[in-house]
């Protein structure tokens, strides 16, 4: 059984959104028909987590990603 976990950052508009509802279900479909044709994983028994990190909590080469962005 195939455990896939993706990690995406929730930004953008005042809330702090992360990826749409249809965004999410486009990656889970995307990851486990890619797993279905690279390793020949049965999709019944594939599964796909995606967590959302807020950006306070993501960094990059020793920043914080917004200020990893505005080196840039």
């Amino acid at each position: 059984m195939p455990y896939v976990n993706i990690k995406v950052t929730r930004e953008g508009g005042p809330e702090g959104l992360g990826p749409s509802a249809q965004e999410k279900a486009q990656l889970i479909a995307g990851v486990t028909q890619l797993l279905q044709d690279v390793l020949g994983k049965n999709p019944a028994t594939t599964v796909v987590v995606i967590d959302e990190v807020s950006l306070d909590d993501w960094g990059i080469g020793g920043l914080p990603v917004e200020e990893y962005r505005e080196q840039q």
